[in-house]
């Protein structure tokens, strides 16, 4: 409190902080905005989202939302992308959390390789590899499978998240460890009980952004899955747009219902990623 007072009694930190915050605030509307405009027009028709875009609408449509979740067969999308997402982000963490942890905690000649190997696979993109991607899963007989995306998915994944969770446990004290083996403690319970909760903050910014990245994903899913009843959210909202006209609303309240997981990720583990972003800034 008596910080705050200090910097709007100061000049020029006054006219620093009104800056900072009129930054903070027109990047607010940047993003506020559009989301805004999507819900109202998730709620018009069609022909009145032509009319009257930013407006209030003259009559509320909710019966569109049942439209997109029936008729289009959005619900199939929804499940199935929710299932793909869920299962790959959990496999994602604890795999990159296992391997991260040996990493960082035990020293052997080929930890600077191999930990140099996954940090090189953070500057080429798997979609290059797409064509030998696309003949593996074919040999594997993945093809049209949930199972191929989510392979895909964990792989892709490992740079970020060894590159990020070795970092963090390196910063463990080797002390905590060396207790725990003292009181008769396995790796299994060092790992689990002790070193997991440590990196928490870290553990939740991986699964934010790996959720984000799966869930929002078009291209893998484009490719690798040619059943309609098996596509994504971002394949299935395709089938929105006609060869000569488009349902807006129903794609509106498609794009609003789609949005629902990913603000409910963040706002559970929002404390947590915000606590993974800051670590370190503060001693």
């Amino acid at each position: 409190m008596e910080k705050a007072r200090l910097i709007w009694r100061t000049p020029r930190l006054r006219w620093s902080a009104i800056v900072f915050h009129a930054i903070l605030i027109a990047y607010s509307l940047m993003v506020i905005g559009p989301l805004l405009v999507m819900a109202l027009s998730s709620v018009k028709t069609t022909a009145e989202i032509y009319t009257n875009p930013f407006g209030l609408p003259q009559v509320w449509k909710w019966s569109n939302y049942v439209k997109a979740w029936e008729e289009a067969n959005f619900a199939i999308y929804f499940k199935n992308s929710l299932f793909i997402t869920i299962t790959a982000t959990t496999l994602e963490v604890l795999i990159g959390a296992m391997a991260s942890y040996g990493l960082g905690r035990f020293e052997f000649k080929l930890n600077p390789v191999i930990y140099g190997i996954f940090v090189l696979g953070l500057m080429i993109s798997s979609r290059l590899a797409i064509i030998p991607l696309f003949l593996l899963m074919r040999d594997l007989h993945l093809l049209n499978t949930h199972l191929a995306l989510i392979l895909i998915y964990i792989g892709n994944a490992m740079p970020f998240e060894i590159f990020l969770l070795t970092a963090f446990f390196r910063q463990v004290p080797k002390e905590l460890e060396e207790a725990a083996i003292v009181e008769g403690a396995g790796a299994v319970t060092i790992f689990s009980r002790i070193m997991l909760p440590l990196v928490r903050p870290a553990l939740a910014t991986v699964a934010i952004f790996e959720f984000l990245s799966c869930w929002n994903d078009f291209f893998f899913p484009l490719i690798f899955l040619q059943d309609q009843k098996k596509m994504t959210i971002p394949v299935g909202l395709s089938v929105f747009f006609g060869e000569y006209a488009t349902d807006w609303a129903s794609l509106f309240a498609a794009l609003a219902i789609s949005i629902i997981p990913v603000i409910a990720m963040f706002l559970l583990m929002s404390r947590q990623f915000i606590e993974g972003l800051t670590a370190g800034a503060i001693k």
